[in-house]
Order: structure tokens, then C-alpha cells, then sequence
């Protein structure tokens, strides 16, 4: 009798384990695993989306969705994803650090033990190399020397500015 217990157990236990060995592929498919910003403004926060659509016969449920460091924030969406339909997972990139990056976001699905891990790329430049490129003028900062003339409703004023030099 125990034998035949024991047998029982293994069976279901072993169709229970099968049954979380599902591949993330086979139940999600996303528009592009690697997204490229190109070059972009550094200080001036970028962002894009990825489209994840449900290819299962199951609502799919986003437990959780990890940038590779806090410059890289995914934000997740709240409500399942229905069979046959698609969401979209925002990911913002803060631009802060010079040059190149690669940065991940490692999404995690419920019931599948695999995650999906997604990529956004580009090369962030300097503000004023960016602005040069293409052909915006940044704001004109006041002249250190000479005069600066300050507006107000009721009058206009002069102001001597010494150069530190």
C-alpha cells in the first residue's frame, strides 16, 4: 500500500513540476528583445516600451521587472495580460553618464521560472556636442564681463559685472 502511495505521489509531483517548466518563449513574445536610443542628451532622460504579448492559453501576470542599476527603471504593469493580448512595459534610461551603455531589464513572469531579459542600448554625449549635432542652441548664460540688463514691470536696470580674472 505504501509502495502504491509513494508511486501516486511521484506521479503527480512530477506532473506538478512539469507543468512550472514552461519556457518563457513559449507563452511570451515581444516585439524586440534590444532597443538602440542611439546618441542622446546627456542629463535629459530617454525612454521607450516594450511590447510583451501573452502567446499562452493563460492570463500572463508580470511579477516583477529589474533594471541592472538605477539609471535603468521598468515600470510594471498592474493588470494581467490576457491570452492573445499585449501590454506595454515602459522603461526609462536617465542619461547621466558619458558614453556608451548596455543596460538590461530582467522580467520575471508568474508560474514561468525563466525570465525574459530585455536590452536597451546608445551612447549618451555631452550637451553641448548634442546641441551642435542637431542644430538646437542651448540657453545663452549672462556675459562675465560688461552689462547685464535686468527687466522688471517698472523699469530697467544696469549692472557692472566683474570678470574674475
Amino acid at each position: 500500500m505504501r509502495k502504491l502511495l509513494l508511486a501516486a505521489a511521484l506521479i503527480v509531483g512530477g506532473f506538478a513540476a512539469q507543468a512550472q517548466d514552461v519556457k518563457v518563449d513559449q507563452a511570451v513574445k515581444v516585439n524586440t528583445e534590444k532597443f538602440d536610443f542611439g546618441k542622446i542628451k546627456q542629463g535629459v532622460p530617454v525612454n521607450t516600451a516594450f511590447e510583451i504579448k501573452n502567446v499562452s492559453d493563460r492570463p500572463l501576470v508580470i511579477e516583477s521587472a529589474t533594471g541592472s542599476c538605477g539609471c535603468t527603471t521598468p515600470t510594471v504593469p498592474k493588470e494581467p495580460i490576457a491570452p492573445g493580448a499585449t501590454a506595454k512595459l515602459p522603461v526609462n534610461y536617465n542619461a547621466a553618464a558619458m558614453g556608451a551603455f548596455t543596460k538590461t531589464v530582467t522580467v520575471k513572469f508568474a508560474g514561468i521560472n525563466e525570465p525574459k531579459v530585455l536590452t536597451i542600448t546608445g551612447e549618451t554625449v555631452e550637451a553641448a556636442a548634442w546641441d551642435a549635432a542637431h542644430g538646437t542652441k542651448p540657453a545663452a548664460a549672462p556675459a562675465a564681463t560688461g552689462e547685464v540688463k535686468t527687466k522688471t514691470k517698472t523699469s530697467t536696470t544696469k549692472t557692472k559685472v566683474k570678470s574674475g580674472k
